[in-house]
């Protein structure tokens, strides 16, 4: 069996891990090294422009070694277990290894098969989400060629990566259909399990301006609880009432369930959700010094976004520093975290909020991008993926 040790390990190799190891590498940290077996990195906020129609896959992938930092060693391999006090991590292949400091970011887990018919629902030629990039292929494929008839999205209930992105392609779609000439031949539905559209008033204000403007039937406290894939039928559990509805569907644009990965409760690090346990403000594990995590896996009460993981990698960096260096972690996360909501084919309205809901915008007391602009779509739409691959992911941003 082979075994090695690693200064920092971190495991996943998505936005948080190859952001966080380019900037402990600018730090001056050595041996670090990343597990994760993906041969390609995704651009996951771009899938719902790719789903809506408003861009193309290819922008959204590039071969995972051409990101991977410069002098971090790259295992091609997933993280089975983790032994925390011996401070081991086992990967599938059977090699071992041990570390001086253990990141943990794999990500999110989806639940493709969490709602029963909905993987036949995606295996169907009439069901898509944004939430898998061939999917969301599929979803504009389905949604451009839509002339009549009725189109259901919905959102899971749970912890889910970037909860506005569900609604995303609705938007651009509508936008779409009312310039074909279409929209008022297609029932729109969608089916959120909160009490309002989103959860921050002077977003939800916006939404529901454009969800009346569109026509959009909105169901809140409305869980997606079965789909019926060979006769297209969705079944819609209003969970305050505790009424169901049946609705026959053209389109069914379901994000699935999502939940922490499973392997992570075997771990001991796990908080009642399986989430990791760390401290929401310096993202250092509770009862493990040397554990850390970050992003969709960790156990903190922000939303999982990528707005949220590029002020964690900042902090968690800092911490991390600090604490290798013999010092106490000096660092603390806020809680901010954004969704930009593409209202339009050209607008988008920036949604910014703290761990609690409460609006936090980047320029204090200005509520301003929480209106819909035409210049935060040219900054969301152009800006943001240059500065994903530029500098997030490097270390810079």
């Amino acid at each position: 069996m082979e075994k090695g040790h690693h200064q920092v390990l971190v495991i996943g190799a998505g936005n948080a891990g190859i952001s966080l190891a380019a900037r402990l590498k600018r730090y001056r940290v050595k041996g670090i090294a990343v597990v994760d077996p993906t041969e390609q990195h995704l651009y996951q906020p771009f899938f719902s422009h790719i789903a809506g129609g408003t861009a193309k896959a290819e922008m959204a992938v590039r071969p995972q070694e051409s990101v991977m930092p410069k002098g971090v060693t790259w295992h091609r391999d997933s993280a089975t277990a983790i032994d925390p006090s011996a401070k081991t991590v086992t990967l599938a292949s059977g090699r071992t290894f041990t570390y001086e400091h253990l990141v943990v970011c794999p990500g999110i887990q989806k639940n493709w098969n969490g709602i029963p018919g909905l993987q036949e629902a995606y295996d169907s030629p009439y069901g898509a989400t944004n939430y898998s990039l061939d999917l969301a292929v599929k979803a504009w494929r389905l949604l451009s060629g839509l002339r009549s008839g009725t189109a259901i999205f919905s959102m899971p209930d749970g912890p889910i990566t970037c909860g506005g992105a569900a609604q995303k392609p609705m938007y651009l779609a509508c936008d779409y259909w009312r310039s074909q000439g279409v929209l008022d031949n297609i029932r729109v539905i969608l089916a959120v399990p909160t009490s309002s559209v989103y959860g921050v008033d002077v977003v939800d204000e916006e939404l529901n301006r454009k969800i009346t403007e569109y026509g959009i039937e909105l169901r809140c406290t409305t869980e997606l609880t079965s789909v019926d894939a060979d006769n297209r039928v969705a079944t819609l559990r209003n969970t305050e009432h505790g009424t169901e509805e049946q609705i026959g569907y053209d389109v069914l644009h379901a994000a699935p369930p999502q939940s922490a990965p499973d392997w992570i409760r075997s771990t001991g690090l796990a908080d009642d959700d399986g989430f990791v346990a760390v401290d929401k403000h310096t993202l250092r594990h509770i009862t493990h010094p040397t554990v850390w995590s970050l992003g969709d896996a960790a156990g903190t009460p922000n939303s999982k976004s990528g707005a949220a993981l590029r002020q964690q990698t900042k902090v968690l960096a800092k911490n991390l520093q600090s604490v290798l260096k013999g010092n106490q972690p000096g660092q603390k996360y806020n809680g901010y975290g954004a969704c930009p909501f593409t209202v339009s084919r050209s607008t988008v309205v920036l949604a910014e909020f703290d761990d609690t809901l409460a609006p936090k915008p980047s320029v204090p007391g200005w509520k301003g991008l929480a209106k819909e602009k035409r210049l935060t779509w040219l900054v969301e739409r152009y800006g943001f993926i240059r500065l994903y691959w530029y500098a997030i992911l490097k270390g810079r941003a």
